[in-house]
């Protein structure tokens, strides 16, 4: 998934939505606002008796300007396995399959290599008199294993030894005491078979591919242009909308830069087409809303910008004035007066303004 396709699909965001409409709705206003131009931009403080179709109120609230972009819902990045034991490939998990700890990821020779917890790489024997948190790594697993008699530190002991014993007998490996490197493969937690890379009855070496896994949890993945880096914050809350149109609140988890190979239809091959991407990792701790969902794509909801506590009305509210700027038509009773605005943020069909004479709870007209 990290080297997305292209079939990602933008979707229009809030803020180009309501751009469009204000522009609308303004051009529409100019002539509502003729007669009403303020010298400097300021209140006339004349009041007018014309007053508007509709109406609505100043309120203060927070104004978020979201983006939406389309997602990919999967397992996340995959990790390949090399085997590290010579001899044949006998068995292998299906895809798609789970293995936890304890449990046989593949098999050589008819012997089980394990699967344990944990995020230092086996990369040594483990034998009497080995010391180091490599050590502590595995008689943690050991321990939580059922094994006991020994003590869980960064020293192999005799006592170790001993226990190692007793799992080798029950996994009908030689008792030999020692953790031959290549037996143990680490992951954070229950792998999640990905792509088989080997076949059983190949050979199994050194250095060779077995099979990629991922972790269990659910993820989404959104690709975002270089423009959009300013919405990949880690840690920052995103919604995620379903394909039944529930939605759910996730964060971002990761971010990296990734590169996606182009189509390259005139057939350089020289990679002149690929483009730099910002993938984005979402997760939601609302697990079960997930079940049932495989390879689905979802929209996610990314805050783009966030404005707090300030006063705002509805877009079709504004005025265009004759010389230049924006107003509202400030409706008190059986009249009306124009005051000048100044706009901010545009979110949800509400824009922020800021003026002199602007109070929350303020009355304004709508022009159409």
């Amino acid at each position: 998934m990290a080297g997305g396709t292209g079939k990602r699909r933008r979707r229009t965001t809030a803020r180009v939505a309501i751009v469009a409409a204000t522009v609308i709705v303004v051009g529409a206003a100019v002539a509502v606002a003729t007669g009403f131009g303020l010298p400097n931009g300021e209140d006339s403080g004349q009041a007018r008796s014309a007053l508007p179709p509709k109406t609505s109120t100043v309120t203060r609230q927070t104004l978020v300007d979201t983006q939406s972009e389309s997602g990919e819902l999967g397992y996340g990045d995959e990790t390949t396995v090399t085997g590290k034991l010579v001899g044949t490939v006998t068995a292998l998990p299906a895809s798609g399959s789970t293995v936890n700890r304890g449990e046989a990821l593949y098999w050589v020779d008819d012997t089980k290599v394990v699967l344990m917890y944990g995020t230092l790489p086996a990369y040594r024997t483990l034998s009497t008199g080995t010391e180091g948190t490599d050590v502590k790594q595995f008689e943690q697993n050991l321990r939580a294993l059922g094994y006991t008699g020994f003590t869980v530190d960064d020293e192999y002991s005799e006592a170790t030894a001993t226990a190692v014993k007793k799992w080798q007998d029950d996994l009908g490996l030689s008792e030999t005491g020692t953790v031959e490197q290549g037996r143990v493969i680490y992951s954070a937690g229950p792998a999640r078979v990905g792509t088989l890379k080997a076949a059983v009855g190949g050979a199994a070496q050194p250095g060779g591919e077995v099979l990629t896994y991922t972790d269990m949890a659910r993820v989404i993945i959104v690709e975002l242009a270089t423009s959009d880096q300013r919405l990949a914050v880690k840690d920052a809350a995103v919604s995620i909308t379903l394909p039944d149109g529930k939605t759910v609140p996730g964060k971002i988890a990761k971010t990296q830069t990734v590169v996606v190979p182009g189509t390259d239809s005139g057939g350089a091959g020289d990679g002149s087409n690929d483009e730099t991407k910002i993938q984005v990792s979402v997760t939601t701790d609302d697990a079960k809303a997930l079940d049932g969902l495989d390879q689905a794509t979802v929209d996610v909801g990314f805050a783009a910008s966030q404005r707090e506590n300030v006063l705002t009305v509805p877009v079709g509210a504004l005025l265009a004035l004759t010389e230049g700027g924006y107003g509202v038509q400030a409706v008190d009773g059986t009249s009306t007066r124009i005051v000048a605005v100044e706009t901010g943020l545009f979110a949800d069909g509400r824009v922020e303004v800021s003026g002199e004479g602007l109070t929350e709870g303020m009355t304004v007209g709508m022009p159409k």
